[in-house]
């Protein structure tokens, strides 16, 4: 998993895991899902991020049940 934030965008991107783009779906005007030709969730991108997302949401981010491969 990898989160990016594009700060010219005003985007934050979350990675849940690789593969190919097949489409994506529009969750609301400034969430969305990207999907593979399966179906299954890449990745999740939010719009206007720093008016939805408070700024010491990263920090505050933990991990639980993490599974190196």
């Amino acid at each position: 998993m990898e989160i990016t934030f594009d700060k010219d965008a005003d985007a934050v991107y979350i990675e849940l895991r690789e593969g190919e783009f097949a489409s994506n779906k529009k969750i609301d005007k400034d969430t969305i899902i990207d999907l593979d030709k399966d179906g299954n969730a890449l990745g999740i991108e939010i719009i206007n991020a720093s008016k939805r997302i408070a700024k010491n949401f990263f920090s505050d981010i933990s991990f639980r049940n993490l599974v190196a491969e």
